[in-house]
This record gives structure tokens, C-alpha cells and sequence, in this order.
């Protein structure tokens, strides 16, 4: 398999991965079983991940996680209106 195949298929997997999760804390309005801290790592991860596909200049990386860490971005917004306080 063409190893810009494999980069593609693992960067969509990857990035739309948490939409079933987006979907489920939306749709129920309940964010209680979420770990704020485990978005904020996944998110400097991702970002990180950014940095080094513009350092290499592979537009994959560059593209599946900055779409991942949109998606994280939005459930670390929907715990933040969901949270039971």
C-alpha cells in the first residue's frame, strides 16, 4: 500500500474518531462523563502534530489534525455549556 494511502486513511480515522462522542454530548446535553483534562492533552497533542506536518510540509498532517482539533475544540466547548455544575 502506497504509504501516502496509509497517512490519508490513518489521518480520517483519526479525525473523526470523537464525532460519535461530539454527537452523543450534543444530542444529550449531558457532558458529566467527559475529562476536560483528557480533551486539553488531546488538543496540544494535536496541535503539535500541526507544527511538526507544517515543519515537514505533509498536508495530511496538517489537515486531519487541524479538523481533529476542531472537533475537540467543540466537545471541550459542549462540556463547558453541559457540565452539571
Amino acid at each position: 500500500m502506497d504509504e501516502n494511502i496509509l497517512g490519508i486513511i490513518a489521518g480520517v480515522l483519526t479525525s473523526v474518531s470523537m464525532i460519535p462522542q461530539l454527537i452523543k454530548v450534543i444530542k444529550e446535553k449531558n457532558a458529566d462523563e467527559l475529562s476536560w483534562i483528557m480533551l486539553l492533552v488531546l488538543i496540544s497533542g494535536l496541535s503539535l502534530w500541526i507544527w511538526y506536518g507544517f515543519i515537514k510540509d505533509e498536508l495530511p498532517i496538517i489537515l486531519s489534525n487541524s479538523f481533529a482539533v476542531i472537533v475537540n475544540i467543540t466537545l471541550l466547548i459542549c462540556y463547558m455549556i453541559y457540565k452539571k455544575k
